[in-house]
């Protein structure tokens, strides 16, 4: 994926595997791995963290070749899904951080830069959402003015 403010286009991320089905060295079935994700949810966790904790503490590398579902379809069917998509929760609260250090700091101009890289971050992924009906129409960032 590129970059949104800047010239690079970098892009990170590992390859997924080539094969589709479940490793057999997973010791989870798709039932256990179901019941693990709902009580990690259980435990405020978010849908990423969730996922970091199955491969690192349970030993299951991709919910989606484990169950033939992503993790946040697992979530919706169980009426389990964050109020909101996790990397727009995430955007906000990188906003309203910088917001709080403008307040504290009204001359850093480069926050204040950063704080509208940011707002504009916001409105180009709640427009995708709204597209894709994850957030209400009429949902609009509260410090946006």
């Amino acid at each position: 994926m590129s970059r949104m403010h800047k010239e690079a286009h970098g892009s990170s991320g590992s390859s997924k595997p080539v094969e589709k089905d479940n490793p057999d060295w997973v010791e989870f079935e798709e039932d256990e791995i179901i019941e693990i994700i709902l009580e990690l949810r259980e435990e405020g966790l978010q849908p990423a963290q969730i996922g970091l904790r199955l491969r690192d503490e349970y030993g299951v590398p991709s919910v989606k070749q484990a169950t033939g579902k992503k993790l946040t379809e697992i979530l919706e069917e169980e009426d389990a899904a964050p109020e909101m998509p996790e990397d727009l929760k995430n955007l906000v609260e990188k906003a309203e951080s910088i917001q709080s250090h403008l307040d504290e700091n009204p001359s850093d101009e480069q926050a204040q830069r950063q704080l509208e890289l940011a707002k504009a971050k916001v409105r180009k992924v709640a427009d995708y959402h709204r597209e894709e009906g994850n957030i209400p129409e009429d949902w609009e960032y509260a410090a946006d003015e």
